[in-house]
């Protein structure tokens, strides 16, 4: 009999021998992770494998900061410079609900790098006695061959923090997609939420097109395989999460999702400062992860700004890995020296592009992870929400999430979402940078 929760005979095996392999028990939670992975999902990423490494059963790798290719190729990379490429990563969507193909906008680009990780190569961050991904295990002279990945590692580096210390470009002229786009164009391209210019190329050759390798159907799995002890943790858009919910809205009873998306009290970060990103990148998706009967938690703008990255956090992981490097482990060495340079990179970014961001750079994707883990360092309000779709007179503005006022009206029983608005930032702090610490001893 198998000792993994809800586990049935004739299940996915990939999902069944992940399983075994994280050592899930009951009790323990296991967490799916679909992320966008860019900077602060590797850094979601990270937290995890330091502070709870059994409950992280898989990766969906979706569209976002980045193509959907190069979210999937980001989320191997970092899954195997932390020492856990047995974790499954599957291959998500690949455009929102509402486009036939996404492409990565230059906010993306300046805030995640054009490769998502910052431009930093985790292939330099092994240690020299571990080849670079497509290289032979005869690969010659070790010593030389950690020269040259050091000396790799310092320029990309230095070329990684010029990039984001630049302002961040004037955005093209592209226009707030509505809810009819699909009607109204015959290709319908998202470039990072928004629709093109109308003289614009109609699909970039680089484009692939929409729908999903296989990930919709890995949180379909785990869904019925552990019920109500699963949690989704997204720090994407919401339309794998959606998509699950439509092919089987039975899955939403009892699934809990904490979503990292929204702003609430205070201003987005798109480029109309009402939305936040990953609800902007597909609206019609996040309004429908909220209607539906999952347990929705919002980890928004209104908690993450309250958590900034600093030097001195970055500096304490780097000097963990040091100490690591002197004593006896030149790969916990790398793995604290890539997370570090990672840090370094997203603060230079965000310095680059707001005052209040002059001291640190938010933790959008490691707060939610933290939140999957402990609800308790979120404050939270419960009520009805909902994605406005269309921007107007009397519409208001798509992708801003607001408390549906349905919700009030008697006799209505909407779902309620439990909305983050305070965080106890000095704990989360001090567990993130402890958690990455750990992280860098991979098992």
């Amino acid at each position: 009999m198998s000792d993994v929760p809800g586990a049935n005979a004739g299940e996915n095996p990939a999902m069944n021998a992940a399983a075994h392999q994280a050592g899930i028990q009951a009790g323990d939670g296991p967490i799916l992770l679909d992320a966008d992975t860019g900077v602060d999902d590797a850094l979601a990423i990270a937290l995890v494998l330091g502070a709870a490494p059994r409950r992280l059963i898989g990766v969906v790798a979706s569209y976002g900061n980045v193509a959907q290719a190069q979210a999937e190729r980001n989320t191997r990379d970092v899954l195997r410079l932390l020492g856990r490429p047995d974790i499954p990563v599957y291959a998500g969507s690949r455009a929102p609900s509402w486009a036939d193909c996404f492409i990565p906008d230059a906010a993306c680009a300046h805030f995640h790098g054009t490769n998502g990780l910052g431009g930093l190569d985790v292939n330099d961050y092994l240690p020299h006695d571990l080849p670079y991904e497509n290289e032979g295990r005869d690969a010659g002279d070790r010593s030389h061959l950690s020269h040259v990945r050091h000396s790799h590692r310092a320029a990309r580096l230095r070329d990684a923090l010029r990039a984001a210390s630049q302002p961040l470009p004037d955005p093209a002229p592209l226009v707030s997609a509505d809810a009819n786009a699909r009607a109204t164009r015959t290709t319908v391209v998202s470039y990072g939420g928004y629709l093109p210019a109308l003289d614009a190329p109609a699909i970039p050759r680089n484009a692939a097109p929409a729908g999903d390798g296989g990930g919709v159907e890995a949180i379909l799995d785990a869904a019925h395989r552990w019920g109500d002890a699963l949690t989704l943790v997204t720090t994407g858009p919401l339309t794998d999460a959606a998509e699950a919910i439509r092919r089987d809205p039975r899955v939403a009873h009892g699934l809990r999702i904490v979503a990292m998306g929204g702003a609430f009290l205070q201003q987005g970060n798109c480029y109309d400062l009402t939305a936040e990103t990953n609800i902007i990148q597909d609206p019609e998706a996040a309004d429908f992860v909220l209607q539906s009967s999952a347990d929705v938690t919002l980890v928004g703008l209104d908690a993450t700004h309250r958590c900034l990255c600093t030097p001195a956090m970055s500096r304490a992981v780097r000097e963990a890995g040091e100490r690591e490097l002197s004593a006896r482990d030149a790969a916990m060495a790398g793995r604290a020296a890539f997370l570090a340079d990672l840090m370094d990179v997203m603060i230079a970014a965000n310095a680059s592009v707001a005052p209040e961001f002059a001291h640190g750079a938010p933790l959008h994707d490691p707060l939610a992870m933290a939140a999957a883990l402990d609800p308790t360092v979120l404050r939270t309000l419960d009520l009805p929400m909902k994605v406005q779709l269309t921007t107007g007179d009397g519409a208001g503005v798509r992708g801003r999430t607001v408390g549906d006022p349905m919700g009030i009206a008697p006799g209505n029983a909407l779902p309620s979402a439990h909305v983050a608005v305070d965080v106890d930032s000095h704990r989360f702090e001090g567990d993130f940078v402890a958690s990455l610490c750990v992280a860098t001893g991979g098992r």
